[in-house]
Order: C-alpha cells, then structure tokens, then sequence
C-alpha cells in the first residue's frame, strides 16, 4: 500500500534548515565575508593588470576565471546563502588553486609579483571560505547573532 508522500521541498526539515541558513546569513558578520567574497573574486579577476604581471597570459586567463568564478559565488551566497551553502567549500578550493596556479600554470615564467599576489590573495581566499563554513554550520547563529529583520 503506497502512502501519499509530499514535495522535498515542504519537508518540515528541509524547511527549517533553510530558515537557519537564512538567519545566520542575515548577521552583520556574514554580509561582510560575503561582501569581502565579492571583492576578493573582483581583485582576484583584475589582479593581473593591478600588479602587472598581464604578460604571462595563461596565469592571467586563470586568475580572470576564478576570479569572476569567486565573485559571482559571493553574490550567490549574498542573495540566496539558504540555497546556496552547500557550495561554500569552494572558495578553498579557488583559494588553494590560486596559491599553486603560478608554478603549475606560468610555470618557469613566474615573477615574484605574480607569485606574491596569488599566494596571498590565495590565503585570504581560504580564510574567507573558512569563516563562510563556520557560518554554514551555525556558529554564528548559536553564538547569539540574530537575522535583520
């Protein structure tokens, strides 16, 4: 005998998971990684042509990619963190790419600009997917801080 079963999407626990993604999202500390997410991915994108290092083209197409790759996942998490907090594990990833990308990519043509740039723009990245992981796990929210509205 089959039983009549509802939409994933109405489950009573998927319903209130969302609802504590949201309200951790909505504290100050989170709108400021995801803001700070944006403008690393924004950096990240133009950094070739900021520190000069626009010459070594295959480095450049790399940071342009993940840059961009790494803005527009801060401005998902920004405007839908509910939906999208599965995926804050990739900004480690990016973070990490970045810091080894100019030996891998540019390979023996490397500069010291390119490669003090992706490291710590690298690092920094990593950081903020981490903070973003702890907020995805509900820190944030258990610690006291409490949605906007």
């Amino acid at each position: 005998m089959a039983t009549p079963t509802s939409r994933i999407e109405e489950h009573p626990d998927l319903m209130e998971m969302r609802a504590r993604y949201a309200r951790a999202a909505s504290t100050p500390t989170a709108r400021g990684l995801e803001a700070l997410t944006v403008l690393a991915g924004l950096y990240l994108a133009a950094s070739p042509w900021i520190v000069g290092f626009d010459g070594l083209t295959r480095l450049t197409v790399t940071n342009l990619i993940c840059g961009v790759t790494l803005a527009l996942l801060g401005l998902a998490f920004a405007t839908a963190y509910e939906r999208t907090y599965g995926m804050n594990w990739v900004p480690i990833v990016i973070g990490a790419w970045t810091i080894v990308a100019p030996w891998v990519v540019a390979g023996e043509m490397d500069t010291t600009r390119s490669v003090v740039n992706n490291v710590i723009i690298g690092a920094l990245t990593m950081l903020l997917g981490l903070a973003l992981l702890t907020i995805g796990r509900g820190k944030s929210a258990k610690q006291g801080g409490r949605g906007r509205g």
